[in-house]
């Protein structure tokens, strides 16, 4: 398996990394934005993506998004293809991404929105805090990608102050304190009362 910084001569999978990702929303049934092959060729081009391959075979992705002016920058789009799934291949791709990250913009505070609490576990052992909406960019470009996502109505009539997913951030200016093993509970309690708060609401 290798693990690579993507380029053009990955543009033959864009096709197939954009309909994993509409697949993965599908089936989860959760809040993941639809990106078109045209959406992912952009990342792939300008060195904003990491990609994991098994030969020829497309098995993993993550790319980077730059937001207010290179103040912020999120880790968006991790997927595995359904046949690498459950053998630790997410984490080594949102490592990589992550160190990509570190490496191009330095300076720029990390963040990412969820719903996985895989994803929520991972974010923590890097450094990541969870965090209001508030603190993340006021980029309307950003938010603007989340009208694809099914529960993109709760962030509207909330003024885009919560949703179903999690903020969370990474801010390189903060000293990392050595972090303690993740109670996945706390992150799965979390999601339930967003989903009891929320989900009410919309049914009444």
């Amino acid at each position: 398996m290798e693990i690579l910084i993507a380029n053009e001569s990955h543009f033959k999978y864009a096709t197939i990394i954009s309909d994993t990702i509409t697949e993965s929303a599908m089936v989860r049934g959760t809040g993941i934005a639809r990106r078109t092959p045209e959406y992912i060729m952009q990342r792939l081009q300008n060195g904003n993506a990491i990609i994991a391959l098994d030969g020829d075979t497309f098995a993993g992705f993550c790319y980077i998004e730059v937001w207010g002016n290179k103040n912020f920058v999120a880790n968006s789009g991790l997927i595995v293809h359904p046949d690498y799934r459950n053998q630790g291949l997410a984490k080594k791709i949102k490592k990589a991404i992550f160190e990509l990250s570190r490496k191009k913009f330095p300076d720029a505070k990390i963040f990412g929105i969820t719903t996985g609490l895989a994803v929520m576990k991972m974010n923590y052992e890097l450094g990541y805090k969870p965090v209001t909406f508030s603190e993340l960019t006021d980029d309307p470009e950003f938010w603007k990608g989340c009208q694809t996502c099914k529960n993109f109505d709760i962030l509207t009539r909330t003024e885009r102050n919560m949703c179903l997913c999690t903020g969370m951030l990474y801010d390189p200016k903060v000293k990392k304190t050595e972090s303690k093993k993740i109670n996945g509970k706390a992150f799965a309690r979390l999601k339930s009362i967003k989903e009891t708060l929320f989900l009410k609401k919309k049914q009444k």
